[in-house]
């Protein structure tokens, strides 16, 4: 069946909201999921960040970050504005960009529990270095765990070139 009606739309309370408000500081209870109407696939739902900001947990000092978020879903999946607006109330939170990116990571684990979801944040260069922080996750005891593990050792094998992001 194509399309959505009411009753599987109902929790959903950011999308179409012309009051939108934007959290200035970090907030998991923004984010909002849904149905996936497709159990019977396993298929890849990936977003791409290209805006994301920080602070340094030290300095204060803003970070920037394309965040790439990929995961194959169970029951529910995210929806994509309380996405946004979630990944934007990072922009007065002080981490460091491993502890964002595994952050990132456990709050859709505990709103999705997916079968599989991996998180890679290319942070902009500060100091002369940029830093790459990737985590994954496959659900235990299923074929996805071992897909995680092969995932998160071969997920570098072919580095983009870097000039100057």
């Amino acid at each position: 069946m194509s399309g959505r009606n009411n009753q599987e739309t109902i929790g959903i309370t950011l999308l179409g909201n012309e009051g939108t408000k934007y959290e200035m500081n970090y907030n998991p209870a923004i984010l909002e999921s849904f149905v996936n109407k497709h159990l019977e696939n396993d298929y890849f739902v990936k977003f791409n960040c290209p805006e994301f900001t920080s602070l340094c947990p030290i300095t204060g000092q803003p970070d920037f970050a394309t965040i790439t978020i990929a995961y194959v879903p169970n029951v529910n999946m995210v929806e994509s504005k309380s996405l946004k607006l979630y990944l934007f109330s990072f922009r007065n939170h002080g981490d460091f960009h491993e502890d964002c990116i595994n952050v990132i990571m456990k709050d859709l684990i505990k709103l999705l529990n997916p079968k599989y979801i991996e998180v890679w944040g290319k942070f902009t260069p500060r100091g002369g270095i940029s830093i790459d922080p990737y985590c994954n996750y496959g659900q235990a005891n299923t074929k996805w765990e071992e897909i995680a593990f092969n995932r998160l050792v071969n997920h570098d094998l072919y580095p983009e070139k870097v000039d100057n992001r």
